[in-house]
């Protein structure tokens, strides 16, 4: 959790400053990181983002602090990553589905069904060189990924009763922005309708969609037990997060040795031509005390 906090901070200072050089007052103040996410706070994400907000409060003694807007209450699901490269906010958790519609379709492989039965199955994947090589990939689109986060398995919900593949033909399923989930309820037979997760419990009332799939804490902090008669134990797919800032606009080069000396060489006569208004025997006393000349 530290490294997450020294990662997620020095991202948003410099995408918040851009080195520039501002004034005393705005170098004491905290920097501010606006978590933006689509989900409740009493669930496996909004916990960690309140989490988050407590360590990176505590162990930075207040120079950090963090804006937690929970529940869409900021942007809603297709508005988030936008949102986060135009600068607005500064730190997401999207779900691994979020990805693929900016053009990083890798992260839909998480969306296969059945592809991960267990939690250790997964831990190996994202703890993994794999993992790694994947939040590499975000580096594309200005982002930098800094740790996979969980939500859980997913669970199946309609007003009918879902037992058999047969039980899902013509219904109508809504979806996170996947093709593979697309693809999933295609060959059930059913009909996928992509929408923003803070639609679905109208949507479901009023029977735009008959179903949707997602994980326990999901369908209670959400209430969609209230509006589906039933809830199908499928274990079928995953629903996970990646952390993410904004990747900072400055790059940061080193020189080489040679770079280095050349560097040196070339602002020396500056020395020469600064004696007479600085004073020789000043620049010699200074560098004498130093125990340097310019060229080491």
């Amino acid at each position: 959790m530290r490294k997450l906090i020294l990662a997620a901070a020095s991202a948003a200072a410099l995408a918040l400053t851009g080195f520039s050089a501002g004034p005393a007052s705005a170098a004491d103040s905290p920097i501010v990181i606006k978590f933006s996410h689509v989900v409740a706070s009493d669930t496996p994400k909004g916990k960690a983002a309140d989490k988050f907000k407590e360590l990176a409060e505590k162990y930075t003694n207040g120079k950090v602090k963090v804006e937690i807007y929970p529940n869409s209450t900021l942007y809603k699901d297709k508005e988030e990553l936008e949102a986060l490269q135009l600068g607005a906010v500064q730190m997401l958790a999207p779900s691994n589905s979020k990805f693929g519609p900016i053009g990083i379709k890798e992260f839909e492989v998480f969306d296969l069904p059945y592809i991960l039965p267990d939690l250790k199955t997964l831990r190996k994947v994202t703890d993994g060189p794999l993992g790694a090589r994947l939040l590499k990939l975000l580096d594309s689109k200005g982002m930098t990924g800094l740790a996979y986060w969980d939500n859980g398995f997913k669970q199946m919900s309609a007003n009918k009763k879902l037992l058999e593949p047969a039980d899902y033909k013509g219904l109508k399923f809504r979806i996170q922005s996947s093709k593979v989930l697309e693809a999933q309820f295609r060959t059930l037979g059913a009909i996928p309708q992509v929408m923003a997760f803070s639609d679905v419990y109208q949507a479901l009332q009023t029977g735009v969609v008959d179903g949707q799939e997602n994980t326990w804490s999901n369908i209670y902090t959400q209430k969609m037990h209230e509006v589906q008669k039933y809830m199908t134990t499928t274990n079928h797919g995953y629903i996970g997060y990646v952390v993410v800032v904004k990747t900072g606009k400055t790059e940061i080069l080193s020189l080489t040795p040679e770079q280095d000396e050349a560097m040196r060489k070339a602002m020396m006569p500056v020395y020469k031509d600064v004696a007479s208004r600085v004073g020789q025997p000043l620049i010699d006393e200074f560098l004498k005390e130093t125990g340097r000349s310019p060229m080491n």
